[in-house]
């Protein structure tokens, strides 16, 4: 549909267990053959699929933390729940993600999922997240949406489209009538969520430890940027810059970004983790300048 960016595809891997699709992008790298996408098997019902990479959406979370670095590489980062983390510091632009998660008894980690993002840019602050469900039941939007702390609306119809008055170039679109929004900020952000449940199924599978009085309803995210200085931090953020050195244990099934406490913000919108860079330049703000 129109609310998928340019040469993306969605897999819907349905009930028959299929995950590997052949997708004919119009623009693989040789432009001829078609490519084989597969999705993960923690996205269980859809993931989007980018040409030519033949991969996720760039920055896809899905399910338990799992971003794709700008070098094409997947990695776990699990914080902590009940906290905050940096996932991109700019000079221009910051985004923490909340967590929020299960003790797992067996391992010494909690089992996380992202609950919400908080986004700074310029002097605003945009605020995306899950509302706490008890029963799932996905006719019902569970999605909350605030910029400098006004609830934004959107009618609930798929391809809907809110734009802001107050911040040129901010639109926010309905992907799927109910839980399904692309965030864009022009010239800065593409920011594709959903928001899902951990069903008694994944929980039965994984072990999650799901209780009836809590969904753990949280966000799936795919992340896409624009523009950003060669001085980026964050655990997804570090990712883009030119110097980045893939450190993760390539050979490891899934490698998983340690380093936890480098990226600990003191709240959503707080910009105090220790390899912020918000606001670190001298000059009228970026963001301000590129949307008007």
């Amino acid at each position: 549909g129109p609310a998928l960016p340019k040469n993306s595809h969605m897999i819907h891997p349905g009930r028959f267990g299929k995950r590997d699709q052949v997708l004919s992008c119009d623009d693989t790298k040789d432009g001829k053959n078609p490519c084989v996408a597969t999705c993960d098997k923690r996205c269980p019902n859809e993931c989007i699929v980018m040409c030519p990479v033949c991969d996720f959406y760039p920055g896809m979370s899905c399910g338990d933390p799992r971003f794709t670095g700008a070098d094409g590489n997947n990695f776990y980062f699990h914080g902590k729940k009940d906290q905050d983390f940096c996932v991109v510091s700019d000079a221009d632009l910051h985004i923490n993600a909340h967590f929020i998660g299960k003790r797992n008894p067996t391992m010494s980690r909690d089992f996380t999922w992202i609950q919400a993002l908080g986004i700074r840019f310029a002097d605003h602050q945009l605020y995306m997240g899950a509302q706490k469900t008890i029963e799932w039941n996905n006719d019902i939007d569970r999605l909350e949406m605030a910029l400098d702390g006004a609830p934004i609306e959107i009618p609930a119809n798929l391809g809907a489209t809110w734009e802001s008055d107050i911040v040129p170039g901010l639109t926010v679109t309905r992907t799927a009538v109910t839980n399904g929004v692309r965030v864009q900020l022009q010239g800065v952000f593409d920011i594709m969520a959903k928001v899902v449940p951990i069903s008694e199924e994944d929980s039965r599978i994984h072990n999650y430890g799901v209780t009836k009085d809590d969904s753990l309803a949280h966000l799936d995210i795919g992340f896409k940027f624009n523009n950003l200085t060669e001085d980026v931090h964050g655990v997804l953020g570090q990712t883009y810059r030119s110097d980045y050195v893939n450190k993760l244990s390539v050979s490891a099934n899934m490698p998983v970004m340690g380093g936890a406490t480098r990226y600990v913000s003191s709240g959503i919108f707080a910009t105090d983790c220790e390899v912020a860079r918000f606001g670190h330049h001298v000059g009228i703000s970026m963001v301000t300048a590129q949307a008007n």
